[in-house]
């Protein structure tokens, strides 16, 4: 029993400190029908119906078969290299930086095997990572943190896309420069085309067989439907009551075994950390004291606080208490380089290369550490120079 409390403890830290957290609040603010005002129902609603839309496309195999249609020209590691950390980069705008990961990093993995280039996987799989979780900040669905910034700032989606255009487009660069470190190797390509079939084992992909019985082509148009209408909402069109139906609904009837694939425990942790916050904010004392420290300093603090409880977390702790969302949305995004756990996207990557045969695991944070400062030292400073 207490294995099993240890293994869930380590598997879900953030949700399980969140509950730690919500339940200690509540001693100083006891709880009462208030308490459903602290919860943005419009911010769980979204997270909820995005990750059952993407899970959808996951479930039917569209991402790997796109990495897969890309593949057939490559002969040479750089290009290998710079095909799937863009791959994450540029997919983890649409569907979210730990999406991307789950779908490329094992695919990654495999083709890099096949191409007899596994001296390659660390930096690769460290670039991939960076470069989804730096993609992720340009837009709204791009990762849960500006997902709920987005919802509660106000931004428009243009005014969104303005403040961390120049954060994106430095990284870009920079990913390009770091790929150019890798060496020039050539080699033969080789049958790319089982790697779809064989990359089933490693990733979250399923074959549309074993989960529905539904023509997949049928299942991608009305994937790519309800991928719209979230979007509608998130764009404040369409309510997200309606919005939440049609998705429940439709899933129930095209495939219920995506809505076991949701991440509810990430929901949870949302949910745990609204009641938190709310709590906290009627404390004069410790609201008016984190307020004070906030002052002019959104980006530091979010950068500095991410270190410690991760970006997502931080982004809804640090909300409560500053209505500079435009700081604290550079912040927590620029917050995600750093620490393994600066971005639990993060340990996403570094579980898959751990569970690789021959892993060095202390080579791996070695590099991902070194990169990780680089990026942020230099896109921090790309914020104290124009910010």
């Amino acid at each position: 029993m207490f294995t099993k409390v240890k293994d869930f403890f380590k598997k879900e830290t953030v949700c399980c400190i969140a509950f730690l957290l919500a339940v200690v609040s509540m001693f100083f603010i006891p709880p009462s029908v208030n308490y459903f005002s602290y919860i943005d129902f419009r911010v769980l609603a979204l997270l909820f119906s995005l990750m059952a839309v993407v899970r959808g496309f996951s479930s039917i195999g569209v991402f790997t078969r796109l990495g897969t249609l890309l593949l057939h020209k490559v002969h040479s590691l750089r290009t290998l290299a710079a095909l799937f950390v863009f791959l994450c980069f540029f997919f983890s705008m649409l569907i979210t930086n730990d999406v991307a990961l789950i779908t490329f990093v094992p695919f990654t993995i495999l083709v890099l095997s096949m191409a007899d280039q596994r001296q390659a996987l660390i930096p690769v799989i460290v670039l991939e990572t960076i470069a989804a979780n730096l993609g992720s900040m340009l837009t709204p669905l791009g990762n849960p943190q500006n997902l709920y910034l987005y919802t509660i700032s106000g931004l428009s989606l243009w005014d969104f896309i303005r403040i961390m255009l120049p954060y994106s487009a430095v990284s870009a660069l920079l990913l390009i420069l770091f790929l150019l470190v890798l060496p020039k190797v050539s080699f033969q390509a080789g049958n790319f085309s089982t790697v779809q079939t064989e990359s089933s084992a490693c990733s979250t992909d399923k074959p549309a067989s074993s989960r529905s019985h539904r023509n997949p082509r049928i299942l991608f148009a009305a994937y790519c439907i309800l991928f719209l209408i979230c979007l509608l909402t998130v764009l404040h069109i369409l309510p997200f009551q309606i919005m939440l139906l049609i998705v429940f609904f439709s899933f129930l009837i095209l495939d219920y075994h995506v809505l076991k694939d949701v991440d509810y425990f990430l929901l949870l942790t949302f949910f745990c950390f609204f009641l938190f916050i709310g709590n906290i904010k009627q404390i004069p004392f410790v609201h008016d004291l984190i307020a004070v420290l906030l002052v002019q300093h959104e980006v530091s603090i979010g950068i500095i606080s991410s270190q410690i409880i991760s970006n997502v977390p931080a982004a809804i702790l640090l909300s409560g208490f500053t209505n500079n969302y435009s700081a604290l949305l550079i912040g927590v995004n620029l917050g995600g380089l750093g620490t393994l756990i600066a971005s639990l996207a993060s340990l996403i990557s570094f579980k898959f290369y751990a569970n690789t045969d021959g892993s060095n695991k202390k080579r791996y944070l070695g590099i991902f550490t070194l990169y990780n400062a680089i990026f942020l030292v230099i896109l921090f400073g790309l914020y104290r120079f124009f910010g």
